[in-house]
Protein backbone atom coordinates (compact mmCIF):
# COMPACT_ATOMS: atom_id res chain seq x y z
CA UNK A 1 0.00 0.00 0.00
CA UNK A 2 1.25 3.65 -0.75
CA UNK A 3 -0.28 6.86 1.19
CA UNK A 4 -0.21 10.17 0.78
CA UNK A 5 -1.61 11.85 4.11
CA UNK A 6 0.06 15.40 4.27
CA UNK A 7 -1.65 16.87 1.55
CA UNK A 8 -3.69 20.59 1.40
CA UNK A 9 -6.36 20.75 -1.26
CA UNK A 10 -5.11 24.70 -1.93
CA UNK A 11 -2.24 26.29 -2.47
CA UNK A 12 -1.17 28.78 0.66
CA UNK A 13 -1.39 32.32 -1.14
CA UNK A 14 -3.49 34.83 -0.47
CA UNK A 15 -7.12 34.07 -2.08
CA UNK A 16 -7.06 30.54 -1.95
CA UNK A 17 -10.75 30.37 -0.07
CA UNK A 18 -12.46 27.46 1.23
CA UNK A 19 -15.44 28.18 -1.34
CA UNK A 20 -13.18 27.83 -3.87
CA UNK A 21 -10.83 24.90 -3.33
CA UNK A 22 -13.29 23.13 -0.34
CA UNK A 23 -15.42 21.16 -3.34
CA UNK A 24 -16.08 17.88 -4.78
CA UNK A 25 -14.85 18.35 -8.34
CA UNK A 26 -11.66 19.75 -6.56
CA UNK A 27 -10.98 16.75 -4.18
CA UNK A 28 -11.45 14.59 -7.02
CA UNK A 29 -8.41 16.07 -9.32
CA UNK A 30 -6.43 14.74 -6.05
CA UNK A 31 -8.07 11.55 -6.49
CA UNK A 32 -7.04 10.96 -9.86
CA UNK A 33 -3.65 12.19 -9.27
CA UNK A 34 -3.18 9.95 -6.42
CA UNK A 35 -4.80 6.91 -8.66
CA UNK A 36 -2.53 7.06 -11.42
CA UNK A 37 0.66 6.94 -8.99
CA UNK A 38 -0.90 3.85 -7.29
CA UNK A 39 -1.63 5.69 -3.79
CA UNK A 40 -4.59 3.73 -2.35
CA UNK A 41 -4.68 6.04 1.19
CA UNK A 42 -5.42 9.49 0.11
CA UNK A 43 -5.94 11.65 3.16
CA UNK A 44 -6.18 15.54 3.55
CA UNK A 45 -5.07 17.80 6.37
CA UNK A 46 -5.25 21.39 6.02
CA UNK A 47 -3.62 23.88 7.87
CA UNK A 48 -4.99 24.07 11.62
CA UNK A 49 -3.96 28.13 11.82
CA UNK A 50 -6.51 28.80 8.71
CA UNK A 51 -9.30 27.90 10.68
CA UNK A 52 -10.76 30.70 13.80
CA UNK A 53 -11.15 28.02 16.31
CA UNK A 54 -7.11 28.23 16.35
CA UNK A 55 -7.10 30.98 17.68
CA UNK A 56 -8.36 29.75 21.06
CA UNK A 57 -4.75 28.05 21.23
CA UNK A 58 -2.20 30.90 20.03
CA UNK A 59 -2.76 34.70 19.11
CA UNK A 60 0.01 34.72 16.80
CA UNK A 61 0.07 37.84 14.60
CA UNK A 62 0.73 35.13 11.18
CA UNK A 63 -2.00 32.98 12.96
CA UNK A 64 -4.70 36.51 13.30
CA UNK A 65 -4.09 37.12 9.52
CA UNK A 66 -4.48 33.32 8.26
CA UNK A 67 -7.57 32.49 10.41
CA UNK A 68 -10.63 32.65 8.61
CA UNK A 69 -12.59 29.62 8.21
CA UNK A 70 -14.57 27.58 10.26
CA UNK A 71 -12.91 23.84 11.44
CA UNK A 72 -16.42 22.24 11.78
CA UNK A 73 -17.41 22.88 8.14
CA UNK A 74 -14.27 21.61 6.76
CA UNK A 75 -14.63 18.46 8.64
CA UNK A 76 -18.21 18.38 6.69
CA UNK A 77 -17.32 18.85 3.96
CA UNK A 78 -14.32 16.15 3.93
CA UNK A 79 -16.43 13.62 5.40
CA UNK A 80 -19.75 13.72 3.19
CA UNK A 81 -18.48 15.44 -0.10
CA UNK A 82 -15.45 13.40 -0.38
CA UNK A 83 -14.00 9.98 -0.24
CA UNK A 84 -10.84 11.33 1.58
CA UNK A 85 -9.55 10.55 5.08
CA UNK A 86 -9.37 13.61 7.51
CA UNK A 87 -7.10 14.87 9.22
CA UNK A 88 -5.63 18.27 9.98
CA UNK A 89 -1.59 20.02 10.53
CA UNK A 90 -1.68 21.43 13.87
CA UNK A 91 1.49 23.13 14.49
CA UNK A 92 2.79 22.74 18.29
CA UNK A 93 2.82 25.70 20.52
CA UNK A 94 4.70 24.91 23.70
CA UNK A 95 2.64 25.91 26.65
CA UNK A 96 -1.01 25.46 24.96
CA UNK A 97 -1.22 21.63 24.74
CA UNK A 98 -4.48 21.61 27.00
CA UNK A 99 -5.55 24.22 24.40
CA UNK A 100 -4.46 22.06 21.36
CA UNK A 101 -5.69 19.07 23.06
CA UNK A 102 -8.89 20.73 23.46
CA UNK A 103 -9.47 21.10 19.85
CA UNK A 104 -8.11 18.37 18.15
CA UNK A 105 -10.33 16.11 20.98
CA UNK A 106 -13.66 18.02 19.72
CA UNK A 107 -13.33 16.46 16.18
CA UNK A 108 -13.14 12.65 15.02
CA UNK A 109 -10.09 12.78 12.85
CA UNK A 110 -8.24 9.83 11.03
CA UNK A 111 -5.15 11.38 11.89
CA UNK A 112 -3.43 14.48 13.38
CA UNK A 113 -0.40 15.66 11.80
CA UNK A 114 2.01 17.55 14.02
CA UNK A 115 4.58 20.21 12.75
CA UNK A 116 6.64 22.76 14.15
CA UNK A 117 7.00 25.58 11.96
CA UNK A 118 7.89 28.27 14.88
CA UNK A 119 10.64 28.13 17.09
CA UNK A 120 9.16 30.90 19.66
CA UNK A 121 7.35 33.32 17.43
CA UNK A 122 9.62 32.99 14.55
CA UNK A 123 9.14 30.41 11.41
CA UNK A 124 12.03 28.42 10.32
CA UNK A 125 10.50 28.33 6.78
CA UNK A 126 8.70 31.10 6.53
CA UNK A 127 10.33 34.27 4.75
CA UNK A 128 9.36 37.84 5.67
CA UNK A 129 8.20 39.33 8.66
CA UNK A 130 8.47 35.91 10.70
CA UNK A 131 11.91 34.53 9.31
CA UNK A 132 14.11 33.33 12.08
CA UNK A 133 16.90 33.87 10.18
CA UNK A 134 16.81 37.39 9.24
CA UNK A 135 14.56 39.14 12.26
CA UNK A 136 17.01 37.41 14.89
CA UNK A 137 20.49 37.49 15.62
CA UNK A 138 20.75 33.70 16.68
CA UNK A 139 23.35 31.56 15.56
CA UNK A 140 22.54 28.64 13.50
CA UNK A 141 23.01 26.26 16.43
CA UNK A 142 20.80 28.03 18.90
CA UNK A 143 18.19 28.17 16.01
CA UNK A 144 18.73 24.12 15.47
CA UNK A 145 19.07 23.41 18.84
CA UNK A 146 15.61 24.92 19.65
CA UNK A 147 14.24 22.99 16.00
CA UNK A 148 15.12 20.31 17.41
CA UNK A 149 13.95 20.46 21.55
CA UNK A 150 10.76 21.64 20.11
CA UNK A 151 10.50 18.87 17.65
CA UNK A 152 10.89 16.25 20.37
CA UNK A 153 8.56 18.15 22.89
CA UNK A 154 5.98 17.88 19.91
CA UNK A 155 6.37 14.39 19.59
CA UNK A 156 6.47 13.75 24.08
CA UNK A 157 2.99 15.98 23.90
CA UNK A 158 0.94 12.77 22.41
CA UNK A 159 -1.09 15.19 20.78
CA UNK A 160 -0.31 14.05 17.22
CA UNK A 161 -0.28 10.22 15.34
CA UNK A 162 2.23 11.18 12.70
CA UNK A 163 5.36 13.97 12.97
CA UNK A 164 5.72 15.96 9.82
CA UNK A 165 8.50 16.82 7.64
CA UNK A 166 10.97 16.40 11.05
CA UNK A 167 13.86 18.36 10.41
CA UNK A 168 12.75 21.24 8.00
CA UNK A 169 14.51 23.31 9.67
CA UNK A 170 16.87 22.80 6.84
CA UNK A 171 14.33 24.01 4.31
CA UNK A 172 16.42 26.73 3.03
CA UNK A 173 19.52 24.82 2.09
CA UNK A 174 22.36 27.27 0.83
CA UNK A 175 20.25 30.27 1.63
CA UNK A 176 20.40 30.04 4.85
CA UNK A 177 23.26 29.36 7.64
CA UNK A 178 23.58 25.55 8.67
CA UNK A 179 25.85 24.06 11.61
CA UNK A 180 28.72 22.90 11.22
CA UNK A 181 29.89 19.41 11.67
CA UNK A 182 27.70 15.97 12.56
CA UNK A 183 24.11 17.24 12.42
CA UNK A 184 22.93 14.03 14.58
CA UNK A 185 23.85 15.92 17.86
CA UNK A 186 21.04 18.11 16.94
CA UNK A 187 18.62 14.78 16.01
CA UNK A 188 19.58 13.54 18.87
CA UNK A 189 18.06 16.56 21.18
CA UNK A 190 14.43 14.86 19.67
CA UNK A 191 14.64 11.33 19.26
CA UNK A 192 13.97 10.74 23.39
CA UNK A 193 10.57 12.32 22.99
CA UNK A 194 9.57 10.98 19.52
CA UNK A 195 10.76 7.28 21.55
CA UNK A 196 8.97 7.53 24.07
CA UNK A 197 5.52 8.55 21.74
CA UNK A 198 6.08 5.52 19.46
CA UNK A 199 4.58 8.21 16.93
CA UNK A 200 4.77 7.94 13.27
CA UNK A 201 7.79 9.73 11.64
CA UNK A 202 7.37 11.16 8.44
CA UNK A 203 9.16 10.94 5.60
CA UNK A 204 7.95 13.56 3.27
CA UNK A 205 8.90 14.57 -0.50
CA UNK A 206 7.97 17.96 -0.13
CA UNK A 207 12.37 18.78 0.33
CA UNK A 208 13.17 17.35 -3.02
CA UNK A 209 10.81 20.28 -4.33
CA UNK A 210 12.53 22.77 -1.64
CA UNK A 211 15.61 24.89 -1.95
CA UNK A 212 16.95 22.35 0.00
CA UNK A 213 16.51 19.20 -2.84
CA UNK A 214 16.25 16.21 -0.42
CA UNK A 215 14.08 14.66 1.44
CA UNK A 216 12.56 14.66 5.07
CA UNK A 217 14.15 13.38 7.25
CA UNK A 218 18.17 13.20 6.32
CA UNK A 219 18.85 9.16 5.74
CA UNK A 220 20.99 9.71 9.71
CA UNK A 221 18.23 11.26 11.62
CA UNK A 222 15.97 8.03 9.83
CA UNK A 223 18.18 5.64 11.42
CA UNK A 224 17.36 7.48 14.63
CA UNK A 225 13.99 6.81 14.36
CA UNK A 226 14.24 3.78 13.21
CA UNK A 227 16.26 2.55 16.04
CA UNK A 228 14.02 3.81 18.30
CA UNK A 229 11.32 1.91 16.87
CA UNK A 230 8.97 4.36 15.05
CA UNK A 231 6.74 3.11 12.39
CA UNK A 232 7.39 5.51 8.65
CA UNK A 233 4.18 7.28 7.13
CA UNK A 234 5.10 8.54 3.78
CA UNK A 235 3.73 11.81 2.27
CA UNK A 236 4.57 14.26 -0.29
CA UNK A 237 2.99 17.73 1.76
CA UNK A 238 1.23 18.46 -1.67
CA UNK A 239 -0.41 21.27 -2.61
CA UNK A 240 -1.59 21.26 -5.61
CA UNK A 241 -2.62 17.43 -7.60
CA UNK A 242 0.28 17.46 -9.15
CA UNK A 243 2.53 17.12 -6.46
CA UNK A 244 0.70 14.37 -5.12
CA UNK A 245 2.96 10.89 -4.59
CA UNK A 246 6.15 13.59 -5.92
CA UNK A 247 9.16 10.96 -6.47
CA UNK A 248 7.72 8.20 -4.64
CA UNK A 249 9.15 5.85 -6.87
CA UNK A 250 13.41 6.70 -6.03
CA UNK A 251 12.05 7.55 -2.72
CA UNK A 252 10.05 3.97 -2.17
CA UNK A 253 13.89 2.56 -2.77
CA UNK A 254 15.24 4.78 -0.46
CA UNK A 255 13.39 3.55 2.35
CA UNK A 256 13.57 0.49 1.12
CA UNK A 257 17.90 0.78 1.63
CA UNK A 258 16.91 1.87 5.35
CA UNK A 259 15.20 -1.30 6.07
CA UNK A 260 11.95 0.21 5.60
CA UNK A 261 8.97 -2.40 3.92
CA UNK A 262 5.82 -1.01 5.69
CA UNK A 263 3.68 2.27 6.00
CA UNK A 264 1.70 3.57 8.55
CA UNK A 265 -1.67 3.67 8.05
CA UNK A 266 -4.79 5.65 9.72
CA UNK A 267 -8.57 5.49 10.47
CA UNK A 268 -10.37 6.97 13.18
CA UNK A 269 -6.81 7.71 14.83
CA UNK A 270 -6.34 4.02 15.02
CA UNK A 271 -2.51 2.91 13.59
CA UNK A 272 -1.84 -0.46 11.85
CA UNK A 273 0.84 -1.68 9.22
CA UNK A 274 0.87 -2.21 5.86
CA UNK A 275 3.35 -3.67 3.59
CA UNK A 276 5.04 -0.79 1.06
CA UNK A 277 3.85 -0.69 -2.53
CA UNK A 278 1.43 0.19 -4.92
CA UNK A 279 -1.94 -0.62 -5.34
Amino acid sequence: MLTDYHVHLRPDEPGTTAERYFTPANAERYREAAAERGIAELGVSEHIYRFTQALEVWQHPFWQGQAREDIDAYCQYVREQTDLKLGIEADYVPGREDRMGNLLEAREWDYVVGSVHFVRDTAVDMAGDWDVWTTSFESPDKVWRRYFETLGECARSGLYDILAHPDLVKVWGRERPKPDGDLRRYYELAIEGIAESGIAVEVSTAGLRKPVGELYPAVSFLQLCIEAGCPVALSSDAHLPEHIGWQYESTIEWLAEQGVTELAVFERRQRRLEPIGPS
